[in-house]
């Protein structure tokens, strides 16, 4: 009997030896730990783009990616969802539609108006992109309206509304969409271009973001040996009432509005537009001013520097004013790329947009 006892316990000693034998085999590799998301991207030979994403930003794992490209009215894909979950959590009520709307476009207004470092444009950018993110990582929230309450455009008459968002920079201003009475933009500036006049009149000046993109328009046609010079830039409510009374007291009303637009429905109220001339027309504002070397070449260079003809040659119909090849008007790059490589005017642009 104590044989077999003895054989037991040598069974049973030999059994408990090779398991622990086994279960020290395993390879250790060092830390075994979570990887972080750059680690993952540098072991794995071929990343996907959320991997790389996730690299680039901690936050990625959590939902809260926001686009590094920048974005404007009527871009319709991911990143705009992912814009528009952003923006409704930190207090936008917004839907998410993937198409960057009127709604996304108030949105954006609105922070940017509250946040006094940021150019007010209703595009989003880096630099809007940096606020937003500031706002998640103190989980905070904005007053939502506080800057610019949400609401339609208000008909002023049967064919004429007035805009609710006159800040946005693909605004549309004309016969059928007027500006407010009371709107003057808050960032108005004096850029530094040549005028043919020295006095610091309201003229001159014009918006921070076109004036900064009209300054390298003029550097650049300065380096070209062009005389190039700016007119005339903002003009108030009341200043246009004025001068518009003024040219149909003259020419009567249905002609003047033909060339001279009727208050609240003039660009240059919104201060993104200017007109510009050149010595060669005695600083006049002419459609001769179309075939000098200033005219061609603004012609075909205004959309680097986001500006575009506003009234061109052929499309009067549609624009509802005469040719004026010396007024420009800020769109930005993208925009103004395409109306002016398209040869279509800012109407037909929106429109497509909403079709």
């Amino acid at each position: 009997m104590k044989n077999y006892k003895s054989i037991y316990l040598l069974t049973l000693i030999s059994l408990l030896i090779l398991l622990s034998a086994c279960s020290d085999s395993t390879p250790t590799t060092g830390d075994t730990s979570e990887k972080t998301s750059e680690e993952k991207v540098q072991d794995n030979p071929n990343p996907t783009k959320e991997d790389e994403q996730n690299a680039e930003n901690p936050k990625a794992k959590e939902g809260f990616v926001l686009p590094t490209e920048d974005l404007q009215k009527g871009d319709q894909n991911d990143n705009v969802i992912g814009l528009q979950e952003a923006l409704i959590k930190i207090g936008y009520e917004i839907p998410t539609t993937g198409t960057y709307d009127k709604e996304t476009v108030w949105a954006i207004t609105d922070l940017q108006i509250q946040s006094e470092d940021l150019m007010i444009t209703g595009k989003y950018d880096e630099a809007t992109r940096l606020v937003i993110e500031d706002y998640q990582d103190q989980e905070s929230t904005v007053t939502s309206g506080e800057g610019l309450a949400y609401s339609e455009d208000k008909p002023l008459d049967e064919e004429t509304v007035e805009l609710s968002n006159p800040f946005e920079v693909l605004a549309l201003i004309n016969k059928q969409h007027a500006l407010p009475a009371d709107y003057v933009p808050a960032d108005l500036v004096f850029p530094d271009v040549p005028f043919p006049f020295v006095e610091d009149l309201p003229k001159k000046q014009i918006r921070q973001v076109a004036a900064d993109a009209l300054e390298e328009l003029f550097a650049a046609a300065e380096q070209e040996g062009l005389d190039l010079y700016a007119q005339s830039g903002f003009r108030s409510f009341e200043t246009q009432e004025y001068l518009f009374a003024s040219y149909v007291s003259n020419h009567g009303e249905e002609e003047a509005n033909k060339f001279s637009a009727r208050p609240g429905e003039s660009e240059h109220q919104s201060g993104l537009a200017m007109d510009v001339t050149s010595p060669q027309v005695n600083f006049d504002l002419v459609i001769e001013f179309g075939d000098t070397k200033e005219g061609k070449w603004l012609k075909d260079h205004a959309a680097e520097y986001g500006f575009i003809i506003r009234y061109p040659k052929g499309k009067e119909d549609i624009t509802g004013y005469q040719y004026e090849p010396w007024h420009i008007r800020y769109v930005g790059v993208k925009t103004a790329s395409e109306i002016m490589e398209r040869d279509i005017t800012l109407e037909e642009y929106l429109e497509e947009l909403q079709s």
